[in-house]
């Protein structure tokens, strides 16, 4: 079995959904992560070198939610295991939740959830991702081209 780093309940602002005024308005996302991790050495050399330092993969995944806006939960997922498996090395697999509380909707609904599970096989190479044609996106662009949330830019 995997040893696993789990950090729940992060909650970030970001402007993403289909609709213009989720957009323009954005709301709070909930995300959490559970991380793959061999934690034997970390266990018992006490070293952070030997680990996943769990503040970082935070301001990563703080950067991707408040960052550029997609229409779907499973892009942001998407984007979000992207990043933590090219920069964590020692992380084999990632679960990604990302809830939205605030779905426009007729009716009651505590979130919408998206999870998805990656392993490193799974992410491609930093070198076939596509090209961005933009570097910096403005939020509520509803024109801009996007890839299918298997191929979200980086």
């Amino acid at each position: 079995m995997m040893d696993r780093i789990a950090l729940e309940g992060m909650v970030f602002y970001g402007y993403h959904g289909v609709y213009p005024e989720e957009r323009r308005l954005g709301q709070r996302f909930v995300v959490d992560l559970v991380l793959g991790v061999d934690l034997r050495e970390a266990g018992r050399s006490d070293r952070l070198e030997a680990s996943v330092d769990y503040v970082q993969v935070y301001r990563d995944v703080r950067a991707v939610v408040e960052g550029e806006p997609y229409r779907l939960l499973e892009a942001v997922a998407e984007r979000i295991a992207q990043v933590v498996l090219a920069r964590y090395p020692r992380v084999v697999r990632v679960t990604v939740t990302v809830k939205k509380p605030a779905v426009p909707l007729p009716g009651p609904l505590a979130h919408a959830a998206v999870t998805l599970s990656r392993t490193r096989e799974d992410i491609l190479p930093r070198e076939a991702w596509p090209a961005r044609t933009n570097a910096k996106r403005r939020r509520g662009d509803e024109g801009r081209k996007r890839m299918p949330c298997g191929g979200a830019h980086p």
